[in-house]
């Protein structure tokens, strides 16, 4: 497997001008959740940003330090929210649950690019397969809070707590394929829509 690195690149270097380490992160995010990350070479890069492919060595070392910073970004940001919700275990488990709901779609609406990065890995290399390991420890987590909202009795018990897991949060993952920050719904209403949804259902009363 080629690793489209430089050959003595050990290190990102400092960026020319025009660019910084942080512009070629966007624009390699958006490239890889575009085209694919295994079709996207670092010269495929260099021309989205204009630049020789020797020119993208000067600001980042490979392109699956790209990749990892990607996949890193929307998991450091999970990673963070569940551990806050676990530290608030006075709180009810539905009023946790309730917050992870929320702060997902938060970090899905902060993070969208990143977080559909991380949505589409499949394991396919190293990088992704350590991302997918965190991936599910998270949704672990998630479906412990779900596990303890049933056992305080907030939620149904006729449903296999790692079910109902799945499903609320492949309502918020399934957010990427269509949410737009510049859309009819912005991340308040999507929070309100999804947590009214599985808690109120739909049927009017």
């Amino acid at each position: 497997m080629t690793t489209d690195a430089a050959p003595d690149a050990t290190s990102a270097r400092r960026g020319r001008p025009g660019y910084d380490q942080e512009t070629v992160l966007r624009r390699a995010i958006d490239l890889f959740n575009r085209q694919g990350y295994d079709a996207t070479s670092m010269g495929d890069l260099a021309r989205e940003l204009g630049l020789t492919k020797s020119a993208i060595y000067h600001h980042v070392p490979s392109k699956e330090h790209l990749l990892a910073s990607g996949l890193d970004e929307a998991l450091d940001a999970l990673s963070s929210t569940v551990a806050a919700i676990a530290a608030t275990s006075a709180q009810p488990a539905e009023t946790r649950l309730r917050t992870a709901i929320r702060s997902s779609v938060e970090i899905l609406v902060d993070h969208l690019p990143a977080v559909t990065l991380l949505l589409r890995a499949r394991g396919n290399s190293e990088v992704e397969q350590a991302a997918l390991d965190r991936r599910r420890a998270i949704d672990d987590a998630l479906a412990e809070l779900v596990r303890d909202a049933v056992r305080e009795g907030s939620l149904r018990t006729d449903i296999e707590p790692e079910l109902i897991s799945r499903l609320l949060f492949g309502m918020v993952n399934s957010s990427v394929e269509w949410f737009h920050p510049d859309g009819a719904v912005d991340a308040p209403a999507l929070a309100d829509a999804i947590t009214g949804i599985a808690f109120d259902g739909l049927s009017r009363r």
